[in-house]
């Protein structure tokens, strides 16, 4: 799909505020409701626009300790890998989880607990029981400095 000026500023607005209204959003680019209406609608019917949702703040739910954790497979067949990525998708403590290379890791995980009790409970009794995890390395996030979820739209 070919983006114009009009689609990319509607992909950078509703980046930032996905709760706007189509009105809103069309006075803002400069275009009327309803060919403004037809593009968000083209967007995600070409899935440029995968969904909406909420920001939440984790430590404000309690979840103060987020970790990465780096996870070594025993083997490397599609096999071993689709079990281990159906597995974790049911782990709702873990944020993201992406295959990885140039690591001693085959994936890295964002997670996010209550405490230390909760991190080791999710790691003894989840993560640790997928067939073929053979190794884990865990980092602790001190800080979080940049946190995006905005795309850069050129």
């Amino acid at each position: 799909m070919k983006l114009d000026r009009f689609d990319k500023a509607i992909l950078s607005i509703l980046q930032t505020d996905g709760h706007i209204s189509n009105q809103e959003l069309a006075d803002r680019i400069g275009l009327s409701p309803a060919p403004c209406l037809r593009r968000v609608k083209a967007l995600e019917q070409a899935g440029l626009i995968l969904g909406y949702q909420a920001l939440v703040d984790a430590k404000k739910l309690g979840l103060s300790l987020m970790a990465l954790i780096g996870i070594s497979m025993d083997q490397h067949t599609p096999e071993r890998f689709a079990n281990f990525e159906s597995s974790i998708t049911q782990i709702p403590e873990v944020l993201e989880c992406m295959l990885i290379t140039g690591q001693q890791s085959d994936y890295l995980l964002k997670v996010v607990v209550k405490d230390m009790d909760d991190y080791q409970h999710l790691l003894l009794h989840k993560i640790t029981k997928i067939a073929g995890v053979t190794g884990v390395h865990t980092s602790f996030v001190l800080r979080n400095v940049v946190a995006r979820a905005k795309v850069p739209v050129d």
